[in-house]
């Protein structure tokens, strides 16, 4: 058994105001197979990285074993698949490799095609049979479900319940919680390590929170209340004292023994007071540092002046050339429904969302859609986002004010409004396309695989603003809490 013994780790970025990690300690057991938790922009590759030495940092990181990290850094996508995985790893094995591909349900003549013309999850599902070919190294799988369909991550997800050490970072829930025995949480002033997976993490935090909530609440009373206090007995401490020099009614002199003692009593009545009022004010302090405000979210939708019926497809058939994509489907969307395309990569759901976009694709049987439909859209992709986010709000003819409001309840801090948008990280910039779709005036919402590098607290915040607002969306998505938990319909291709 060995360790990975992290202390007083300290990192920030050239250029950066602040640090990323300050005086960090933890340790963790490499037999440990670890979720690694935390909001867009927190860290969670940056400490990967430092892992690999990749940076220079102040304080210590102790290990003995060898690290392998994934996704491969492919820096020549133009060429032969097979060709790409010998430049990310020249040493690998293609039986082994072959065989890694046949259990991630992925074909082998994907070796002898052009890497840049495999989809997402062919080229993710290539370099996971690479990492996973290896053997006895502890592995730093950052992200691996992105693009992949659901049957793709149960394939993952068998593989790594037979695995022992590893961290992952991955935002579907469902499958962190099947496959790590230890969380590791990136908050927003601490990193803490304790056993269980994601839901157990979870129940923890939110009882953490709703407890420190109303403990903050109990000694904000009490300070007040300690505060009404202190200045009370302060003020009848100097009253007696101020009484020394006078005389009382008959004429008799004050005893001024008697009244100084009383005062030194009060007095020290005050300190005692004023020690418990600071140790409450310490105290309180102390609380809310690490609680993620879930600010509720809103959309821009108008469902007035619509038909009920707002799309309705029949017989919908698509071929790519000779090959059937599918055919047959039936399916329609009324005001209010919540519709999943679901189905494994390459079925044709995107195929789907771009027709009730009105894009030219061919395609048999017939689709109807209510006039002035207004369509907010959600692509996979986010390459050409550039610029700042004041310009992007213009691009886009979007309400500025509005735009950033949404991206400050999704997590963003004020300094990175400041930063271009190929700053960000890819959760970010997820999030920049999705504050725009909520941003636009629409009727129907359209989103391809939205939550893709989304953080699992903003996926949650996202989950319940859909299921308590009255609006129609089409979506892609595989992660499968969210579509159990936010779809009305489902359409299985």
């Amino acid at each position: 058994m060995s360790q990975i013994n992290v202390q007083n780790l300290t990192f920030s970025y050239d250029g950066s105001y602040s640090n990323i990690f300050e005086n960090t300690s933890f340790v963790i057991d490499t037999t440990w197979k670890l979720g690694f938790i935390g909001r867009n922009g927190r860290g969670k590759t940056t400490f990967l990285n430092l892992l690999l030495g990749k940076y220079k940092y102040s304080g210590k990181i102790i290990s003995s074993v060898t690290f392998d990290y994934f996704p491969f850094e492919v820096k020549n996508k133009n060429k032969l698949a097979i060709e790409v995985l010998e430049d990310v790893d020249s040493n690998f094995e293609l039986w082994e490799v072959i065989k890694k591909m046949n259990q991630l349900q992925l074909n082998e003549e994907c070796l002898y095609k052009n890497f840049n013309n495999l989809s997402n999850g062919e080229q993710t599902k290539l370099l996971l049979a690479v990492l996973f070919s290896k053997e006895n190294n502890f592995l730093l799988i950052d992200e691996p479900t992105n693009h992949l369909d659901i049957s793709s991550r149960e394939n993952i997800k068998d593989f790594l319940n037979k695995q022992k050490g590893f961290i992952l970072i991955s935002h579907d829930r469902d499958f962190i919680d099947s496959c790590v025995d230890h969380i590791i949480s990136i908050n927003k002033n601490n990193i803490e390590v304790q056993k269980g997976n994601f839901s157990s993490w979870w129940q923890n935090k939110q009882n953490q929170d709703e407890f420190e909530i109303k403990q903050n609440e109990k000694l904000g009373k009490e300070i007040g209340r300690l505060k009404d206090s202190l200045m009370q007995t302060k003020m009848w401490a100097n009253k007696v004292e101020n009484s020394k020099n006078g005389t009382l009614i008959s004429g008799v002199k004050a005893d001024k023994g008697a009244i100084g003692h009383k005062s030194a009593k009060m007095m020290k009545r005050s300190k005692a007071i004023e020690f418990r009022q600071n140790k409450a004010i310490e105290e309180k302090s102390q609380l809310l540092k690490n609680i993620d405000k879930s600010e509720e979210l809103f959309f821009n939708f108008d469902n007035s002046n619509l038909k009920t019926n707002l799309i309705d497809v029949k017989n919908l058939t698509i071929n790519y050339g000779n090959n059937v994509v599918f055919k047959d489907v039936n399916f329609n969307v009324n005001c209010g429904d919540r519709v999943a395309i679901c189905g494994k990569n390459g079925c044709g759901k995107s195929s789907i969302l771009k027709l009730i976009l009105g894009e030219p694709i061919s395609y048999g049987g017939t689709i109807f859609k209510c006039n002035n439909l207004k369509i907010s859209y959600i692509c996979q992709k986010y390459d050409n986002l550039q610029g700042s986010l004041f310009e992007f709000a213009k691009q886009n003819g979007i309400n500025q004010t509005r735009f950033l409001t949404m991206l400050t309840k999704l997590g963003f801090e004020r300094k990175q409004f400041e930063l271009n948008i190929n700053e960000f990280s890819d959760g970010q910039k997820k999030k920049v396309l999705i504050a725009k779709s909520l941003c636009e005036e629409a009727n129907l919402y359209v989103w391809d695989e939205p939550l893709n590098y989304i953080d699992v607290i903003s996926r949650i915040q996202i989950e319940e603003l859909i299921k308590n607002s009255n609006i129609t969306l089409i979506f892609v998505e595989h992660d499968s809490a969210f579509v159990r938990n936010v779809a009305t319909k489902i359409v299985n291709l």
